[in-house]
């Protein structure tokens, strides 16, 4: 199964679209994770119309409207993988052990919040994964999204795409 990981969107305050590749990549994959922090609904529109399968929740920049059509956690079970997507986990100092005893259930944590990729394993194996963000780097040298593949209840492989600047 393939997927994509993708957050902090901010459409269309920090892009006026999603970069092709990114949109390429929807329309591709199996299923769509999005950690948060859409800001407009016209985006989750899009995604849900693009997609095969979309899991999203809202993010501190969300307002009213995405809150009432989106959850805060959205939990998944993909083929036996027990995924989790929350846009917030708190600072990174701490963050695996945090997020392991929040989601104790889960195989594969998938936030947001930050833009920063991120990429571990907390104490018992749960995965976090952090794609960053496709329309605002921030301090990062490139805007990001995440691929990933799984097989069964295993996450196979996992790939940091960079976009290119508009």
């Amino acid at each position: 199964m393939r997927l994509v990981l993708t957050a902090d969107t901010h459409l269309p305050k920090r892009a006026r679209d999603l970069p092709g590749p990114l949109w390429t990549a929807i329309e591709a994959a199996d299923v769509v994770l999005h950690a948060g922090d859409w800001v407009d609904e016209s985006l989750l529109d899009a995604m849900t119309a693009r997609a095969r399968r979309l899991i999203g929740v809202y993010g501190n920049n969300d307002g009213p409207a995405l809150r009432a059509r989106l959850p805060e956690v959205a939990r998944v079970d993909l083929d036996g993988l027990r995924v989790a997507v929350v846009h917030e986990t708190g600072p990174r100092t701490g963050r695996e052990q945090r997020c392991a005893a929040r989601f104790p259930d889960v195989d594969l944590l998938v936030f947001g919040h930050s833009h920063i990729p991120w990429d571990s394993v907390a104490p018992g194996g749960l995965r976090l994964l952090n794609p960053g963000s496709p329309t605002d780097r921030r301090s990062q040298p490139h805007a990001t999204y995440l691929e990933a593949e799984t097989a069964g209840a295993c996450l196979t492989r996992v790939r940091l795409h960079t976009l290119p600047r508009p």
